[in-house]
């Protein structure tokens, strides 16, 4: 399996997918997202290597939402300005103005959705922050800071099931009813909260036992570097858009957003 897109520069990578959302967010017609969302699911699937359980189960779920919103959408559009141009959907005749606009955002969706999949199925997280720490010098404090409560998550959900298990066998049963519930995770905040304290005291102790001072001119293990594939990476996908808008554009199709809502 390729894994071009793991190996890439996760700095420039995050930058090459604001910057597509960017120049998406004022394309406004159906043709153009729906090339473009096709594509880089296109690159995912072949030059990703990804979960594809979890990928398809997210994506999943974003199409049911954007499927929805291409309903409400044209159920609660505003009065259109050429009532009498219509399509034939299933048993309806819709106006082609709403089914145009609700289609353009739906698929605008789609398209942001399989762009942040990309990033997000490709990119280890502790990867990305030592390289925006390197590459776009963020402060040590924080970057630190980020990674020690993204380390603390899983941490904190086997506590709560420890909490959980020793209720349980003190004969303290799972609440029944929003009000029970609410009581139930009063009992659990307090332990979960002290244990969390205790953890950030300890972190905090390593990392000053180890000489960490916040200071932006340190060395790094774990260098990231920008090659030239990062940068061929961000060409590509540049160059594609523009050729996907030029396509539309031939086509017929292309439209800028002009406050159509």
């Amino acid at each position: 399996m390729c894994s071009f897109l793991n190996q890439l520069n996760p700095s420039l990578k995050a930058i090459t997918v604001v910057l597509l959302v960017c120049l998406l967010t004022f394309v406004f017609d159906p043709f153009t997202p729906l090339i473009y969302c096709m594509f880089t699911v296109m690159v995912t699937i072949i030059c990703g290597k990804v979960a594809w359980k979890w990928y398809t189960l997210y994506f999943s779920v974003i199409f049911l939402l954007s499927f929805g919103m291409l309903w409400t959408t044209i159920a609660f559009a505003d009065q259109p300005t050429n009532p009498g141009v219509t399509m034939h959907i299933l048993f309806w005749d819709l106006p082609k103005e709403d089914v145009t606009v609700a289609a353009a955002l739906t698929l605008r969706m789609l398209a942001f959705a399989s762009l942040s999949f990309m990033f997000i199925f490709t990119t280890n997280m502790v990867d990305f922050i030592l390289s925006v720490m390197q590459q776009f010098k963020l402060p040590p404090k924080l970057a630190y800071g980020v990674l020690a409560g993204y380390r603390f998550l899983p941490l904190i959900k086997e506590e709560l099931i420890q909490i959980r298990s020793a209720h349980r066998i003190r004969g303290i049963h799972r609440a029944n009813g929003i009000k029970g519930s609410i009581q139930q995770y009063k009992r659990f905040a307090i332990p979960l909260l002290a244990g969390a304290i205790r953890k950030a005291e300890r972190t905090a102790i390593a990392m000053e036992s180890k000489g960490f001072n916040g200071d932006r001119d340190r060395t790094f293990y774990r260098q990231f570097t920008l090659k030239w594939k990062d940068w061929g990476f961000l060409g590509m996908m540049l160059i594609v858009f523009i050729i996907t808008v030029l396509f539309s554009m031939k086509l017929g199709y292309f439209s800028w957003y002009k406050g159509q809502f």
